[in-house]
């Protein structure tokens, strides 16, 4: 930004004017002579009387920060304005109340899973703004929702407008904030709690000049901004007045403003941020008569020390707020956590933690009282507040400049306290040997010793929670960690711990209030962080069925861990008898929750996720007939089933690759046995399925089998899907000609599909299995074709699963192999077997060792004799005696009975006549005709 506004505090006389000689004389001391530097300095103190001259009161705040969370509920105690003003997204208004149903920390969330006016792969869209007891916007909220006669108006960009401002531009540039710090463990359940969501939250201070952290870190003589803030801002201002407070907050604002790069999209964000605020306050103050002096503005430092010309109730009203898309958005509740807020915000690990620590200390020292919220969980019950009493008028008057004071005060040195250092070390050694590591006395006090020094050589008489964690890891930590802990993440513990919220009940939306209600047969506290064991006997208790449903749909929304089956077995025409689970429902509540975002109950979101897999445009057969399955398993819905039966068909009907061929194959096998058993027909979708799957693959076989892209296990599933289903097929109207003519269309290259047409061949007769057993003698006779002969075997393998009677043909072809390849040859070939065979037949080895089990003699003993019965001779066939010429016809002819029976179950009528030998004298006389059919026959 180029212009300046409000140049009109410069004017002489001002309380800051002191102020800006001593940083005139400065600037020119150090940059010899007034130029830049000037300006940026003078600019700030500008920023800050232009700020305080305000007369709807600012105050800037930073996230989680015990020192602005003191200031806050002691300014509310003193002014009790009648109006607050919150940064935060104003749609999320309606859920503040909610919050005292939690223990906190919670997060606020609007979730919309379906987008409409952004690109589609966004979705689903989340935003969640973390809210923590010691934070300044809880302290806001809490005085105003609890005080009555008391307004909370939050004034933030929606959450549609969240992601509207963003939609036009690029991904944004990596900031300091979006850098997680390297000395942060790795991300566990904790710190993912928030999920990919976008975070909000009040206060963002932090320098976006990388030059400027990394200078201030150097010179502080500390890792990361986290600890620098807590060393260098909040410990100063922990006990400082109003005016220094504010004064102080919106000179690092503007400094950290004024000193940012130039990112024109995210400076354009901050502006029309800043825009929409001042332009809602405005409308607000206009549509109530409220006086700008009962009211008051929460808001980020960042933002406060804002130079737009919307600044202020007198600003320009040119702002135009954009109408929302037409997304629609849910809001609710999520539990949050010190680790989740950290990870998302880029802040060191255990910073928050400590900053939980040093409120609860900070208001042992000052006796500040906090608000509460009535209800909440921990908080005491307390009286109703009276309406805040109008403060008195007077006349506005400008603060008295306090930075000057501040900026030459030297540092106050906190002296040391061995109390507490004493206990941190004794804490932490005890911490550390119940997590394994071999920690002693002495390493208490050199943990103490070493705390000291490192705060001496950081220039810091107490040693901060920073210092105390470095010392506690330098003396105690060795070469490995024997826990699941390590040492830093052992103090943060100490300190405070992950503190990790909750959402009461009152709170969750339907769905999940719904889904406790209907488990609390389980007697189980639900809502409990960890995992539960949880045992149904649904033999003994039939009510526990229901149960039983719910946790297998739970199981099938919810991530892995949520709701895992320890015994028992859900599938088609399965009934429970008896079942254990693990559930830690606790521990997932944000799913649990999100799941209320999509539906009133868990029947409902199935139903649709189903619908929403099966309807996808990367739907496959495959993918539809899962979906049948799990509407038949979960939802026992015919309806369903029958309509996502029918996608099935249509995506089948429009494939033109092989790829979920098996999975189409075992899925139709699994839904053909459940309904021939559960139903008295077939539904017409799976016979309809069955047709067209039949001339389907007809017509895809002979392209299979010469595609290099094409997979042997999926060519075989081909085959094992029409000679299963070939039955049924011909009786709805196939023709088995279509099979006929793609086999002999097919001419496959590679070895595992040339055995894989053999079998097929076979299957259909126009192969005989003695010209198959001669192939592959010949293969084995061929030393050029020996190394290739497991590709063979490979193929005749997959072939078991259209041919399963193949297999006694397998186990021969793999024991010929064995018998006839010398040393020299079988050695080298072996490997290749194996993993082939490995990589290609695993569900299928089990038919291979059977047939083997069968064939092969069960004594060691017996072994020497033992013949393969493929080497025994052939019997021949046995010879019929021939009837006597015309005894059979006398038979009959004497005994009418039983062909009268037959002909009057057939419906036939007719007479007995006189047998003669007529004919056969004639054929002995006349025999040509005789010999013309069987030489007829014999050639066909």
């Amino acid at each position: 930004m180029t212009g300046e506004h409000g140049s009109g505090v410069n004017g002489g006389g001002t309380p800051f004017e002191a102020l800006r000689g001593q940083l005139h004389e400065a600037a020119t001391a150090f940059a010899d002579g007034p130029g830049a530097l000037e300006g940026i300095l003078r600019g700030i103190v500008d920023d800050v009387e232009r700020a305080v001259r305000e007369p709807l009161e600012i105050f800037p705040v930073c996230h989680h920060s015990p020192a602005s969370a003191i200031a806050m509920a002691r300014r509310l105690r003193e002014k009790r304005p009648k109006v607050v003003y919150l940064e935060l997204c104003e749609d999320m208004a309606p859920l503040l109340t909610e919050l005292r149903n939690c223990r906190l920390p919670v997060a606020v969330q609007a979730f919309a899973s379906e987008v409409e006016g952004f690109p589609a792969d966004w979705s689903p869209l989340s935003v969640v703004a973390p809210i923590t007891e010691a934070s300044a916007e809880y302290q806001a909220i809490a005085y105003a929702l609890d005080t009555p006669g008391v307004e909370l108006v939050l004034v933030d960009r929606s959450s549609d407008h969240v992601f509207q401002w963003e939609r036009d531009a690029g991904p944004p540039e990596p900031t300091p904030a979006d850098t997680p710090d390297p000395d942060a463990p790795a991300a566990g359940e904790e710190s993912a709690l928030h999920g990919d969501a976008v975070g909000v939250e009040i206060g963002d201070l932090r320098p976006r000049f990388a030059e400027l952290e990394e200078h201030l870190l150097r010179h502080g003589r500390v890792r990361h901004w986290s600890e620098w803030w807590h060393q260098y801002v909040e410990l100063p201002l922990g006990d400082s007045d109003h005016d220094t407070y504010r004064q102080v907050m919106l000179l690092i604002g503007s400094l950290f403003r004024r000193l940012a790069p130039g990112e024109e999209h995210k400076a354009r964000v901050d502006e029309d941020r800043e825009r929409y605020m001042w332009t809602r306050m405005r409308h607000h103050l206009a549509a109530t008569g409220t006086d700008p002096a009962d009211c008051l503005y929460v808001c980020g430092a960042f933002h406060a020390a804002s130079r737009v010309e919307e600044f202020g109730v007198h600003g320009s009203d040119t702002f135009s707020i954009s109408p929302p898309s037409g997304t629609t958005w849910r809001h609710g509740l999520i539990p949050s956590s010190h680790a989740a807020i950290e990870a998302q915000f880029g802040l060191a690990a255990g910073s928050v933690s400590i900053a939980a620590t040093e409120w609860a200390k900070n208001l042992k020292r000052t006796r500040v009282k906090p608000y509460r919220l009535a209800g909440q969980a921990g908080a005491k019950p307390k009286k109703s507040l009276p309406a805040p009493a109008a403060p008195p008028a007077a006349a506005a008057a400008v603060p008295a400049d306090r930075l000057t004071g501040f900026l030459r005060r030297p540092p106050v040195l906190d002296t040391l306290d061995e109390a507490e250092l004493l206990g941190w070390s004794v804490e932490i050694v005890r911490a550390a040997r119940r997590n394994g590591y071999l920690a002693s006395t002495a390493d208490a006090i050199a943990v103490f010793e070493t705390s000291i020094l490192l705060a001496g050589m950081r220039d810091r008489a107490k040693p901060t929670p920073y210092d105390f964690q470095d010392a506690a890891v330098t003396c105690i930590e060795k070469d490995r960690v024997p826990g699941r802990r390590d040492v830093g993440r052992l103090v943060e513990i100490m300190m405070g711990g992950d503190r990790v919220g909750q959402v009461g009940y009152d709170a969750l939306p339907p769905l999940a209030r719904d889904v406790h209600d209907r488990l609390a047969p389980l007697n189980l506290r639900l809502q409990q962080r960890g995992v539960q064991r949880a045992l149904l006997d649904i033999a003994a208790r039939p009510e526990l069925g229901h149960c039983s449903d719910v946790l297998w749909m739970l199981r099938w929304l919810l991530p892995e861990g949520a709701a895992r089956p320890i015994m028992g077995d859900r599938g088609l025409g399965q009934r429970p008898i008896q079942e254990s689970w693990d559930l830690a429902l606790g521990t997932h509540q944000r799913s649990l929750i999100e799941l209320g975002y999509e539906g009133v109950s868990i029947e409902q979101v199935l139903e649709q996720r189903l619908r929403r897999t099966a309807y996808a445009p990367q739907a496959t057969a495959a993918t539809v007939l899962a979906a049948v399955e799990d509407a038949i398993v979960y939802l026992r819905s015919r309806r369903l089933a029958d309509e996502l039966g029918t996608r099935a068909l249509e995506v089948l009907a429009a494939e033109r690759s092989v790829d979920g061929a098996p999975e189409v194959l075992g899925r139709v096998r699994r839904l053909l046995a459940y309904y021939r058993t559960a139903e008295p027909v077939l539904p017409s979708w799976i016979e309809s399925f069955v047709k067209t799957g039949y001339a389907h693959y007809c017509t895809l076989l002979p392209t299979a089998f010469a595609d290099e892209d094409a997979t042997v296990r999926q060519v075989a599933a081909m085959l094992g899907f029409l000679f299963g289903m070939e039955s049924l097929a011909l009786s709805l109207g196939c023709d088995r000609t279509q099979l006929e003519l793609a086999l002999a269309q097919s001419h496959p290259a590679e070895p595992a599909r040339t055995a894989l047409l053999w079998a097929a061949q076979t299957h259909l007769g126009t192969l005989p299995r003695a010209a198959l057993r001669e192939r592959c003698d010949e293969l084995l006779a061929n030393p050029l074709v020996v190394p290739a002969y497991p590709r063979y075997l490979s193929g005749f393998v997959h072939a078991l699963e259209p041919v399963p009677a193949l297999a006694a043909f397998v186990v021969e072809a793999v024991s010929n192999a064995f018998a006839r390849l010398p040393d020299r040859v079988l050695l080298p070939w072996l490997p290749t077997l194996i993993t082939t065979l490995r990589a290609g037949g695993t569900e299928l080895a089990p038919l291979i060792v059977r047939e083997a089990g069968r064939v092969f003699p069960a004594r060691l003993a017996e072994l020497d004799s033992w013949v393969p019965p493929w080497r025994l001779p052939e019997a021949p066939p046995l010879a019929l005696p021939s009837a006597p010429a015309g005894g059979g016809a006398a038979l009959l002819a004497a005994h009418p009975g039983t062909c009268d029976a037959l002909a009057a179950l057939l419906g036939c009528e007719g007479t007995w006549e006189t047998a003669e030998p007529g004919g056969a004298l004639l054929l002995t006389r006349h025999p040509g005709t005789a010999r013309a059919l069987q030489a007829l026959l014999d050639v066909t």
